[in-house]
């Protein structure tokens, strides 16, 4: 007699469903070969329902890899901040050691360079420096024009006859009793002072200048309108060891006057006087020439 009342047969004969199956068999797979919850196809099972999908599955991966990338972040920063710190550090040793590699040529000349630019920059100097001077000193430069304006006044007047003057010279006497001396012969001993350098000239108490004439007139010798007589008295400022040769040369102004039976007589001194003196004449004809442009 056959007992259809055991459990064992009834469960192995009982199948079961393929669903379920094949349910099983991919939870088992999976969660064998990734963690649960580590994808967003991951599936639970619940024994009182179907399987669903895991909700929040990339929220939680990217809480997983943001730690990841600020720790990369960082160490990149500190790699950055180091090369840096070693490109400075040889651009400054680059530097330093430029001038012990160099040649001693090189060294040289770099010397001589250095020397000369310090020369240059030294008379730089000293020129401001004379310029700051001659700035500073205005009154000085004012007073020395002054005092050079009043030298050339003074020279100016001696030759002009305007002021007495002194200084070496010689004095000079021409006696003619016979009165054969004409004004030609005076003139040509005026002539002879000036080309043997006289400066200051004096001829009976009448200043000669560079516009003095002479003329006879009525037998009397006349010079600058004034009447001379003799003896001829003469008085020239100059070098006395130029003017006495010049006069007593050959057929010069001494021998013609003494050809004329006149008696010549010449004495150099350290120091004669010309007092006589003349007021400057307007020019009748010439004027300043105005400077070209």
């Amino acid at each position: 007699m056959t007992s259809t009342d055991d459990p064992r047969d009834a469960r192995d004969d009982d199948p079961q469903p393929q669903e379920a199956v094949d349910a099983d068999a991919t939870t088992e797979t999976r969660g064998a070969d990734e963690p649960a919850g580590s994808g967003p196809e991951a599936v639970t099972k619940d024994a009182s329902g179907p399987a669903m999908a895991a909700p929040g599955g990339w929220r939680r991966l990217g809480e997983a890899l943001r730690p990841r990338l600020s720790r990369s972040q960082l160490l990149a920063g500190i790699l950055c901040a180091a090369l840096g710190f070693a490109l400075v550090v040889q651009v400054q040793q680059s530097s330093s050691d430029q001038l012990s590699s160099a040649r001693q040529e090189d060294l040289v000349r770099l010397l001589d360079e250095v020397t000369q630019r310090a020369d240059r920059l030294d008379d730089e100097v000293a020129r401001l420096e004379a310029t700051r001077d001659e700035l500073a000193s205005g009154t000085g430069q004012a007073q020395a024009a002054l005092e050079l304006a009043r030298e050339r006044a003074q020279s100016e007047g001696i030759l002009s006859g305007r002021l007495p003057a002194e200084g070496p010279g010689v004095e000079i006497s021409i006696l003619d009793p016979d009165g054969n001396l004409t004004a030609a012969q005076l003139f040509n001993v005026l002539e002879e002072l000036r080309n043997a350098g006289a400066e200051a000239i004096e001829l009976n108490g009448a200043r000669l200048v560079t516009s003095s004439w002479f003329v006879d007139r009525d037998g009397v010798i006349v010079v600058d309108d004034q009447e001379l007589a003799s003896p001829y008295r003469w008085t020239a400022i100059g070098d006395p060891a130029t003017i006495s040769p010049a006069l007593e040369i050959p057929g010069g102004a001494f021998a013609t006057v003494r050809n004329k039976g006149a008696r010549v007589t010449l004495l150099s001194h350290d120091l004669v006087q010309v007092t006589a003196v003349r007021a400057p004449e307007e020019p009748q004809f010439a004027r300043p020439q105005e400077p070209r442009e």
